[in-house]
């Protein structure tokens, strides 16, 4: 692109349809807000964030959080009063930009890159004042008509309300998407009288400003009008999230990942797997989550901001957040490491076991129903079925550190703070108190006592 672009991305409105307290564009599909969707391409196409101004009204800060973190700027819309109002609140950070302005909209996500980028290109070829992006529907009911010359151009954008019976009868319709030359766009558009009717300004009024000024508005036709879905209600959310995840599938397929029953399956916009993982039917992968080559993924499986190296198995209906497992790992089936965890290389953790806060050493195993939390386990550790660590007292966390080589023996309980030494071992049953020394067996349970015919005698006694 010879010329600079800016981008207006208009996200000032509620969006009552939605029937939600929370603002249009901060619902999400494909594990984003929608509005942080248009962000990322805006500033793609842009080249820099300083080039992308956001228009934010309801719920401006958080609005301005959900993509804060992008570098984009910022003007307010206190008053919601049509598409030409928002777009003069980035004048003054927009103005001095020169070159072209492509304005968009938070709740239409759907916008590739690619697709903008041919729109720039068809403004410079033309050297028009204006692009828009239009498409066909088959019921265009509810949408803005373009209005064509003899030569292509268009003359004008007709809201439904406002057509005559012929004009209704046009299928091609406005998208709200355009380029504008940016000299032109800052002259005219202050200049444009609010609606009689509704008090608003209104963008597509650009289009016949800038025919009455002798330029030239040229459309630009999309094929498919998947792209231009905007977000009004539920169910249209519902599809947009059903489109980003299958744009996610398919192209992890054609990166080499075997999905099995991509359908049921769901991944996240900013996640990435490596080649030949498998990913079984009803997982799902959320968040910023890393996943290495070689990996498997089983069934009903939930994976969210965490990194698994390559070579990792998971085992069905196991749950994993903010943890890192390196090579090797096995966890599952029906596994929880709830958050903040390391797992080194080739440990297995097995069902029913619960990590939190916890470094779980190499080849070390708990392979049945345990809890292990604020811990350090050492490598090569076995943990017994049952064993807990009791890291909160009521008041505090506490850690519990197990050495190299230890063997902690089933249902063992481990009261922290707690240290075992390297190839110790604790008894089974036991309740562990105080530090054990290294090389040694802990017992921490009460001495066994047997009385032979007890039962008979309680029951002489219940006749």
């Amino acid at each position: 692109m010879s010329q600079p672009v800016s981008i207006a991305i208009l996200a000032a409105g509620l969006g009552t349809r939605m029937k939600s307290n929370k603002a249009k564009v901060l619902h999400q599909a494909g594990g984003m807000p929608l509005v942080e969707h248009v962000v990322r391409v805006a500033i793609e196409i842009s080249g820099e964030p300083s080039r992308v101004v956001t228009v934010v009204g309801h719920q401006a800060d958080q609005v301005k959080a959900a993509v804060s973190g992008h570098g984009c700027g910022f003007a307010l819309q206190s008053e919601q009063k049509g598409t030409g109002h928002a777009l003069l609140m980035c004048q003054d950070q927009l103005k001095g930009a020169g070159g072209l302005v492509v304005v968009l909209y938070g709740d239409t996500p759907l916008l590739l890159a690619s697709t903008l980028r041919r729109l720039i290109d068809l403004q410079a070829e033309t050297g028009a004042a204006a692009t828009v992006i239009t498409t066909d529907l088959d019921n265009p009911r509810g949408y803005g008509r373009i209005i064509r010359d003899g030569s292509g151009n268009v003359t004008a954008i007709v809201e439904q309300k406002a057509a005559t019976p012929e004009q209704a009868a046009i299928r091609e319709i406005n998208s709200g998407i355009y380029c504008f030359r940016a000299d032109l766009l800052w002259s005219l558009l202050p200049a444009i009288r609010p609606n009689k009717a509704s008090g608003e300004i209104y963008l597509t009024d650009m289009v016949e400003a800038l025919n009455a000024a002798g330029h030239r508005v040229v459309p630009m036709k999309l094929s498919s009008a998947e792209e231009l879905l905007g977000i009004n209600t539920k169910l249209e959310l519902s599809e947009a999230d059903r489109i980003f995840r299958d744009r996610k599938t398919r192209q992890l397929m054609l990166d080499g990942v075997t999905i099995i029953k991509p359908e049921t399956v769901t991944v996240d916009f900013d996640v990435t797997i490596g080649a030949d993982t498998i990913v079984e039917p009803f997982a799902q992968i959320l968040g910023k989550t890393t996943i290495g080559a070689n990996c498997r993924i089983g069934s009903g499986s939930i994976i969210r901001d965490s990194v698994l190296e390559d070579d990792v198995l998971i085992d069905a209906y196991t749950l994993i957040g903010t943890s890192h497992l390196e090579k090797d790992v096995h966890a599952g089936p029906f596994t929880r490491l709830r958050m903040g965890n390391c797992v080194e290389t080739g440990a297995h953790i097995g069902n029913f076991v619960e990590l939190k806060n916890t470094r779980l050493g190499a080849g070390s195993k708990s392979m049945h129903l345990a809890y292990l939390g604020d811990s350090t386990i050492g490598p090569k550790v076995n943990v017994g079925a049952g064993t807990i660590t009791c890291n909160y007292d009521g008041r505090v966390k506490s850690k519990t550190i197990i050495g190299r080589g230890s063997f902690i023996g089933s249902n063992s309980t481990l009261v922290a703070p707690i240290e075992i030494g390297e190839e110790s071992y604790v008894a089974a049953g036991s309740v562990i108190t105080t530090r054990v020394p290294e090389d040694t067996l802990a017992l921490g349970r009460a001495h066994q006592v047997n009385k032979p015919g007890w039962p008979s005698r309680r029951k002489a006694k219940q006749s």
